[in-house]
C-alpha cells in the first residue's frame, strides 16, 4: 500500500443503480494508491455526495454508474456542489453512463457541459482514473 497522499475522495454509485462490484474495485485501487476514500456504496443521491464532500473536506468526487442513466442522475450535481461552496471540487464520472451505443466524444461533451472535469468510458481501468487524479490533484 502506498503512503497516504493527504487527498480525500468521495466515491459512490449514483441514483437507483445497485451495481456494487466496480465501486469496490475503485475503493481498493484508490486506497492502495494512498487516497483517503469515503465509499458511499450504491444508490447514492446527489445530496449524499454533497454532504459527504462537505463533511470530509473532499478533494474530489468520483461518480460511478453502470445501469446507463447517469446522464439523468448527474444533472444538477455541479450546481449543488457550487451552492455548498465546493466550486473547486474535482468531479469525475465513469462507467456505463448512457443507454445504448453512443459516440463517446459526444457523451463526454455532454457530461463536461454538466460540470464534470473528467469523463471515463465503460471498462476504463482504475489506473486511468488514478493517473488523472494524480495530475489534477498534484499528487506525486
Amino acid at each position: 500500500m502506498a503512503e497516504k497522499n493527504g487527498k480525500k475522495l468521495v466515491i459512490g454509485v449514483i441514483g437507483a443503480d445497485v451495481h456494487a462490484v466496480g465501486i469496490r474495485i475503485l475503493d481498493y485501487a484508490f486506497t492502495e494508491a494512498g487516497f483517503d476514500v469515503t465509499n458511499l456504496g450504491v444508490m447514492v443521491s446527489q445530496e449524499e455526495y454533497v454532504n459527504a464532500a462537505v463533511e470530509t473536506a473532499a478533494d474530489a468526487i468520483i461518480v460511478s454508474s453502470l445501469y446507463g442513466h447517469a446522464e439523468l442522475d448527474c444533472r444538477g450535481l455541479r450546481q449543488k456542489l457550487d451552492e455548498a461552496g465546493l466550486e473547486d471540487l474535482l468531479l469525475y464520472v465513469g462507467g456505463n453512463i448512457v443507454v445504448g451505443k453512443q459516440d463517446f466524444t459526444e457523451v463526454e461533451e455532454r457530461f463536461k457541459a454538466m460540470g464534470f472535469d473528467r469523463v471515463f468510458p465503460p471498462s476504463t481501468p482504475p489506473e486511468e482514473a488514478l493517473k488523472w487524479l494524480s495530475i489534477d490533484l498534484g499528487v506525486e
